[in-house]
């Protein structure tokens, strides 16, 4: 076990403040990480508000997490002291259900999410990025290239695959179009990405509002 550093909520209604508590000690197949950068994604929002029901306090948020390998277990093949690794929103999975031997984990019904989840290693809750170190098992580990600024490679892990995820999975390629609903948090994410399949998007909007935005996004439409 280690002490940890954090920021937490403590009810609904207060801010969050300094909080200590206990990491597991590294297993067998965990990576330990050192954080450098946690995004801050709305759901940490309504989560620390308990505005979808379910909180658990004290909480800790953040699943947008950037750091590097401090230490690694016996099992470790994936990573190695010194890398840059990233977590996102999960932790950990059955591994046996269909769902994720098909590898879409996030829908088995065991997931434990980054935060505010049932830990099986301690007992409690897991406890997110708004931390200074962070235990995982390699599996929900993502290697972070050094070519990328770290600062902003974090809200790829949460924000970038929200809106990556469905452009693989309906095809988007030449000729196709792209609606983008808003231009907050998810939105701007959706209308950076470029690649050769992915179109510059149009961008929808219910008022008036961000005027200068889509000369900075490349938007075709707004």
């Amino acid at each position: 076990m280690s002490t940890t550093r954090a920021y937490a909520a403590t009810d609904p209604r207060s801010p969050l403040a300094p909080f200590t508590f206990q990491r597991r000690t590294v297993g067998a197949d965990d990576v330990r990480i050192d954080i450098l950068y946690c995004g801050v994604c709305h759901s940490d929002l309504h989560q620390a508000r308990n505005e979808w029901g379910g909180s658990s306090y004290p909480m800790v948020p953040g699943h947008e997490i950037v750091g590097r390998v401090t230490h690694v277990g016996t099992n470790v093949t994936r990573f190695k002291v010194g890398d840059m690794a990233g977590v996102g929103c999960m932790v950990d999975s059955c591994r046996h259900c269909h769902d994720c031997a098909d590898g879409e984990e996030q829908f088995c019904n065991q997931a434990v999410f980054t935060y505010n989840s049932p830990d099986s290693h301690t007992g409690g809750i897991t406890y997110g990025g708004y931390s200074d170190n962070i235990v995982v098992d390699q599996a929900f580990v993502l290697h972070i290239s050094d070519r990328l600024d770290p600062a902003g490679a974090a809200p790829l892990l949460c924000a970038g695959i929200t809106t990556y995820s469905p452009l693989r999975h309906w095809q988007v390629g030449p000729g196709s179009k792209v609606g983008i609903v808003g231009l907050g948090g998810l939105g701007h994410m959706g209308s950076s990405l470029r690649t050769p399949w992915a179109p510059i998007p149009c961008c929808l909007r219910r008022r008036r509002a961000k005027p200068r935005m889509p000369s900075v996004w490349a938007l075709t439409r707004w």
